[in-house]
């Protein structure tokens, strides 16, 4: 039987480390759970069961293993620590037999994207980018139409520009949207985008900055950037408008949601997996739901295609087309709207869309001279 394994790591330190370790998770505090993840070997988490392709009838079984490291951990250790750190779970898929790795959260973005990690293990890897990128887009498409928002007339902005995700969210929105913004911290390279962008046919207004105030132009925000702390306040967002969150971890607080409650955030890259799939883990979906970058994973298990897929920072709208096609060929689709890991409901984007129209009209509202 063909199989898989996606290595996952505690993004937020005391509630992943009490996923798998209650008394740990419970004693220790982040700062001590940082400190002692250095010296943790990988963890074997669980094995996947149930997955089941709707073209082929093929099965999979796949498993979760850990590299103990927290992205705080991972930015302040030397690059190649990481990297052996990342590589010895990865030694631990060769074992379990998986014929594919998938590289999760911050494993996949540190140093050259899964290039050297790639090339040190025999297991084919994959940092499941590419279909995040589909999934990322096709989900500010649709809460955008949920929203009322018309892209044709919209300003898109992306966070997180010049990223491996960013610069392909932004190519597959230059062409749909009027205006796009593009913000990152390196203006050189947002001038290189803004002019790669800029020279395709079709593509709207173009702006960049390196300033988060400009968020408040936008009617739908797309956020990508590797921050270990979150990066988007609640007095950049305008009444009405959609963050979609794909960075984990997130760049979007729950307090800036909390105080905000005219504007919709979603998380992006919640995919329905085919099949009766029993996880045997509770990373925060409900049961049959994964990550994109997970879904990227076994849709190449099941499509056979074992190959070091999406690795490295230059990532290609083909293989973002070519893996749609395949995942939605083994029945993979966009879930619903998930926000802080709980559902999205009607009644809450009414809420959304009630408070925007209130917010906005308190805006408008000129006093009348006495």
């Amino acid at each position: 039987m063909d199989s898989f394994a996606f290595i996952i790591h505690p993004v937020d330190p005391k509630r992943d480390v009490s996923r798998k370790f209650p008394f740990l998770g419970r004693v220790l505090n982040e700062q001590q759970i940082d400190f002692f993840s250095t010296f943790f070997p990988p963890v074997y988490i669980s094995e996947i069961e149930g997955i089941t392709s709707q073209a082929t009838g093929k099965t999979i079984k796949g498993w979760f293993i850990a590299c103990p490291y927290t992205p705080r951990r991972m930015m302040q250790l030397p690059e190649r620590t990481v990297y052996r750190k990342i590589v010895q779970t990865g030694r631990m898929a060769e074992k379990l037999g998986a014929n594919i790795l998938g590289l999760g959260a911050f494993t996949s973005v540190i140093g050259d994207a899964g290039v050297t990690i790639a090339n040190q293990l025999n297991v084919p890897v994959t940092t499941g980018d590419s279909y995040t990128v589909a999934m990322a887009v096709q989900a500010i498409r649709e809460a955008a139409q949920v929203m009322g928002i018309n892209m044709k007339e919209a300003t898109v902005a992306v966070v997180g520009a010049t990223g491996t995700i960013g610069r392909v969210c932004a190519e597959l929105l230059s062409g749909e949207a009027a205006r796009i913004l593009l913000v990152a911290r390196d203006e050189k390279k947002l001038e290189v985008l803004r002019e790669k962008l800029a020279s395709k046919q079709g593509s709207g207004e173009i702006v960049i900055s390196t300033k988060m105030d400009v968020l408040k132009d936008a009617q739908l925000i797309l956020t990508v950037t590797s921050a270990i702390h979150d990066v988007i306040r609640p007095e950049y967002l305008q009444p009405g408008s959609v963050v979609c969150d794909v960075a984990r971890p997130r760049d979007v607080s729950a307090m800036v949601a909390k105080a905000r409650d005219d504007i919709l955030v979603i998380d992006g890259g919640m995919v329905d997996v085919p099949g009766n799939v029993n996880f045997h883990f509770n990373f925060g979906f409900p049961e049959g739901k994964a990550y994109a970058c997970m879904a990227e994973t076994i849709a190449l298990a099941l499509e056979g295609r074992f190959e070091d897929y999406t690795v490295g920072k230059d990532i290609t709208m083909e293989r973002v087309q070519e893996i749609t096609v395949i995942a939605e060929r083994h029945g993979f689709k966009m879930s619903g709207f998930r926000s802080f890991e709980r559902e999205v409901t009607e009644k809450q984007i009414e809420a959304v869309l009630h408070n925007a129209r209130k917010s906005k009209q308190r805006a408008y509202a000129v006093p009348h001279s006495k």
